[in-house]
């Protein structure tokens, strides 16, 4: 029986893609900025509805300029229910992560816990629109105005997400993409950052290219940051695509909501009606009244080849390096505490068959009706990590 994995890449016909190889062949242009990565950010500014746009050659590395470039110091308010390239990107630009709890319903950062932590240190404020849903742009924004702070998104998941027929990635001082191969949009490895006007774009530009302005004019202290040609073309060949990939998944969103309506135990984050989403992920919370806990429902899953994953835990603040500072207390994110130990996100992805998506659902009821982990698979279960 074939594995399920939680994500699969979403690749176009090989056959498509050989052109664009050819032209790199021709032209001997493989990365600096060459001609796919000029047409590359033009043609993904205007997809996604936003001015400017720079590439990059991972998420990591464009939050990490991001930094630089809003040149932050001291203290970060950030959530600490995300991937931890979010804060050790603080970290690496020697910030301080601040973390605040998150709202029940989004997951995301909640407005009403980030004021009681601003200090005369705090710059920023880091927020990350989880599994691709917004998070409540308005109130950080006012939050940021009445304190003077930067607003920096992590809009990892957030490809193609729309508020009002808005790109939220036009929110913000910044915004930056993840373009990873288990992105909705990947690029191989790559990833991108959105400024709100084109003197913060040239600025970012120059950092991730060790600071050039010209053939011999450094004006500052960057790195090598920069997206190759074949990613480059690579995403333009995406983006003939990304429409049916989107739809597919919406698709597979929909049918796993009608195969498990009724399911008791069962907790469905909820889009907002003026939020057009991307269905990047399918989180579900695991409640006691299902019977198993989100663990044994994980390790069960694992015993049936469908590798699902526990999108976000542990969470940020208990890992070793973070669970020092007096905002990684328990405490102090009971919210998110909670939705990190009952999490689990299922497989979604272009091409996940209805047979395979069956599999995933007759497991979950087959779970709800147990109500513990079988004795008879308790062996198997004992040599696993979970």
């Amino acid at each position: 029986m074939n594995e399920i994995y939680v994500t699969s890449p979403f690749l176009p016909p090989l056959e498509e893609f050989i052109p664009y190889l050819e032209k790199i062949w021709q032209n001997k242009t493989l990365t600096n900025g060459g001609p796919f990565h000029q047409q590359l950010e033009e043609a993904l500014a205007q997809y996604l509805g936003v001015k400017h746009l720079s590439l990059f050659a991972n998420g990591t590395l464009a939050l990490l300029t991001a930094f630089q470039a809003l040149r932050l110091s001291g203290e970060v308010i950030t959530t600490p229910y995300s991937f931890v390239a979010t804060s050790h990107s603080l970290l690496w630009n020697g910030l301080t992560p601040v973390f605040a709890d998150i709202d029940p319903r989004t997951y995301n950062i909640n407005p009403d816990c980030i004021e009681e932590l601003i200090t005369p240190n705090t710059t920023a404020i880091l927020p990350v629109h989880c599994y691709g849903i917004p998070c409540d742009i308005d109130k950080i924004q006012k939050i940021a105005d009445v304190y003077g702070l930067r607003v920096i998104y992590d809009a990892a998941h957030a490809f193609n997400v729309r508020k009002n027929n808005i790109s939220i990635l036009n929110h913000g001082d910044l915004s930056v993409l993840s373009f990873h191969a288990t992105k909705v949009f990947n690029t191989f490895e790559g990833g991108a950052s959105i400024s709100q006007d084109l003197k913060t774009k040239q600025r970012i530009d120059y950092l991730k290219n060790f600071g050039f302005a010209g053939e011999t004019r450094i004006v500052a202290p960057g790195i090598n940051a920069k997206m190759n040609e074949v990613e480059a073309a690579f995403g333009l060949l995406q983006l003939k695509h990304i429409d049916k990939a989107l739809e597919e998944r919406k698709a597979i969103h929909h049918r796993y909501r009608e195969l498990l309506k009724g399911l008791e135990g069962l907790t469905f984050v909820d889009v907002p009606d003026d939020v057009s989403w991307n269905h990047a992920y399918f989180p579900v919370l695991i409640e006691p009244k299902f019977g198993m806990s989100r663990d044994d429902v994980y390790t069960l899953f694992k015993a049936d080849g469908i590798l699902t994953r526990r999108y976000f835990y542990p969470l940020i603040s208990s890992f070793a390096m973070y669970r020092g500072f007096p905002s990684s207390a328990e405490e102090h994110l009971p919210v998110a505490n909670d939705i990190a130990d009952k999490v689990l996100c299922l497989p979604i992805y272009p091409g996940l068959t209805p047979e395979d998506q069956d599999r995933v659902v007759n497991a979950l009821r087959r779970a709800s009706l147990s109500g513990e982990v079988p004795s008879n698979e308790s062996a198997i279960y004992s040599g696993l990590v979970v």
